[in-house]
């Protein structure tokens, strides 16, 4: 015979069960489409910008590495500005953003390279009136001298600038049941001086965001940003 203290536990079962569902992501959210080349939609040229195609700087997508998991596609470029600055573009994309397959962010990879971190700090990119991308600056130090590195990272929707908002984006995404897509986009240059380093690096992010296609931003930076921009470059 069935009691109420069974109704009782078979609800909370149920509620039991539909959390650890809830809590379990089922459903993969891809602004990236599939069969879409992300070296398409980034600009290759630029007014003001030349770009061209080169190799991995740090080995990132070698044959049976993590990193040759955790990216579906990556985008590897030198960039020349018309005053003869040279700015590296890495863009590493990854379509299943989960516990065991995550972006990696800059600040553990470089030490692992055999580079000191002498700077390490969150910043915010300006691309239009009330739109900027939140982002961390570096400054990596080793014998050949100082790298200057800008990077953000996009999860699904959420552009996290530290680990701690990283894991809170995964689980903010694991909450509503989310398996995003995301995207690392690193810059890095070899200028002379800070000063120099971050008005090219930030000069280029905004060019390849804007010349980006306007239906393609958001795999760069988010659908939210990417429709708050359109208005303001028509």
């Amino acid at each position: 015979m069935t009691t109420r203290r069974d109704i009782i536990m078979g609800a909370a079962c149920l509620v039991g069960a539909g959390a650890a569902y809830q809590l379990k992501p089922h459903r993969e959210v891809l602004l990236l489409p599939k069969d879409t080349k992300l070296e398409d939609l980034v600009p290759l040229q630029m007014p003001g910008w030349t770009g061209q195609d080169v190799g991995d700087p740090l080995a990132l997508n070698q044959e049976g590495t993590l990193a040759a998991r955790l990216y579906n596609q990556q985008v590897v470029r030198l960039y020349t500005s018309a005053a003869g600055a040279e700015v590296m573009m890495l863009l590493a994309y990854g379509a299943k953003q989960s516990d065991d397959l995550q972006l990696h962010r800059p600040e553990i990879c470089y030490p692992a390279f055999g580079f000191s971190l002498t700077r390490n700090e969150r910043t915010n990119i300006p691309l239009g009136p009330g739109v900027d991308i939140p982002a961390r600056r570096i400054i990596a130090q080793n014998s050949d001298g100082q790298q200057y590195v800008m990077y953000w990272s996009r999860l699904g929707e959420y552009l996290p600038q530290d680990g701690g908002e990283q894991r809170q984006a995964r689980f903010l995404n694991a909450f509503h049941g989310l398996v995003p897509d995301g995207v690392l986009c690193r810059f890095s240059t070899w200028a002379p001086d800070p000063q120099s380093a971050w008005l090219a690096i930030d000069a280029l992010v905004k060019a390849i965001v804007v010349g980006t296609r306007a239906d393609a931003r958001d795999v760069l930076i988010g659908s939210q940003r990417a429709a708050a921009l359109a208005p303001a470059r028509r």
